[in-house]
């Protein structure tokens, strides 16, 4: 069953945390859907493991034969592994940066995306939706180097993509965190290796504390809600050493260790960097 973040009579927004089996061979990740009246779009699909459910569980509150957009934050496989399903089930556009429109179709067979692909430049933009627009937000370099968040000025969501993201399972992520403090092991490690440095984590809260946020809503692990975890998470983040901060000449050597290609050992998520 899917998470209600928002519903009002004409807007809703659903968050999907469960479809992929946990079995510890793939990462958690969470699908949204936005409907704005007659008007629908997916954010974040995520990749075959996680299509039928999706397509599935979103059938019972909105036709996918009706979606408007396919929107991905950047082109990785738990993003937009699923695209040539989409691409052939639906008559949606997808809509992804600039910097990854022609290499989104190798996801696809020949001719599937062929004018089907709305490229956001760079500095963003509205895409209309429904009778509102959905804000595409810079958020280059966190971690991808086309990068966009989703801001939905009905809900006061922002769909926040890697940034914020916790390591927890499906079952965890549908519960909101409403206090930072005890959540920030879960957060820790992953921002420290997937953003890329404390630069770009200050120019992006400059830039979202203009917003009237009420939930940032990760692809992976929980919302974060209520204004004193939001400023909690920007404070916290607006500091942190990470990425090219944190990298010197130890993690450039040549490499001693032997790989096993017989092992099955299932490494850890995140290492610290060098380690």
């Amino acid at each position: 069953m899917p998470v209600e973040l928002y519903r009002d009579d004409h807007h809703a927004c659903l968050m999907f945390t469960d479809l992929i089996e946990e079995d510890g061979q793939a990462v958690q990740s969470n699908q949204f859907l936005i409907v704005d009246g007659d008007t629908g779009a997916v954010i974040d699909p995520g990749g075959n493991l996680a299509f039928n459910e999706l397509y599935v569980g979103m059938s019972r509150h909105f036709s996918p034969h009706k979606l408007a957009y396919v929107i991905a934050s950047h082109a990785d496989p738990d993003i937009i592994g699923s695209l040539d399903r989409w691409m052939t089930s639906t008559s949606g556009l997808l809509v992804i940066s600039r910097v990854w429109e022609r290499f989104a179709p190798h996801f696809t067979k020949v001719g599937k995306t062929d004018n089907r692909v709305v490229g956001v430049p760079d500095g963003g933009g509205r895409l209309p939706l429904g009778r509102h627009e959905l804000w595409l937000l810079p958020a280059h370099f966190m971690h991808s180097e086309g990068n966009f968040q989703f801001y939905d000025p009905v809900s006061r969501i922002l769909f926040t993509g890697d940034l914020g993201v916790s390591m927890l399972s499906g079952q965890q992520a549908k519960t909101p965190v409403t206090e930072l403090a005890p959540h920030i092991r879960f957060m820790e490690g992953f921002h420290r290796r997937y953003m890329v440095s404390n630069k770009i984590l200050r120019l992006w809260v400059r830039m979202v504390r203009q917003l009237d946020i009420a939930m940032l809503v990760p692809q992976h692990g929980a919302p974060i809600s209520g204004a004193a975890a939001i400023r909690d998470f920007l404070d916290w983040i607006e500091t942190l050493a990470c990425g090219i901060d944190l990298f010197d000449e130890r993690a450039y050597q040549l490499p001693q260790t032997v790989i096993d290609p017989h092992s099955r050992r299932t490494a850890p998520v995140l290492r610290a960097v060098g380690g």
